[in-house]
């Protein structure tokens, strides 16, 4: 279903407010998507992750542990290939990237969290 003129419009101003305060997130929201050869790198993923059950369940029914870790290690791998193909293109180097002592802090749960067990265990828990 289409958007009416008026809901465009509105999109449209939330668009530019977003890139107005935050030029980076409406930028990384605007990616082409997936880097190239991913999906075969998620299906090859797949594949060895099922390869690797199918050798754990063979190690254990054989009773043979060398063949079982193997089936585990085969597992993991695929699952570490899987996950790394869905990562966009700039998450490996903003991963790897130090953050700035100038930028400001994130508020997180765990900030939260402790920030309210600090009011309390001093006695003040006013500010919930």
């Amino acid at each position: 279903m289409p958007l009416s003129e008026h809901e465009q419009r509105l999109l449209e101003q939330m668009e530019r407010a977003l890139y107005a305060e935050d030029p980076k997130f409406a930028s990384s929201l605007r990616s082409v998507g997936p880097r190239p050869g991913a999906r075969r790198q998620a299906a090859l993923g797949v594949l060895i992750a099922l390869t690797g059950i199918g050798v754990l369940v063979a190690g254990s029914a054989t009773s043979i542990v060398p063949v079982g870790v193997l089936g585990f290690v085969l597992m993991l791998g695929g699952t570490f290939a899987v996950v790394r193909s869905m990562r966009q293109p700039g998450e490996e180097a903003a991963a790897a990237a130090p953050a700035s002592p100038s930028a400001a802090p994130q508020s997180g749960f765990m900030d939260r969290m402790d920030e309210r067990f600090r009011r309390r265990r001093d006695g003040d828990d006013t500010g919930r």
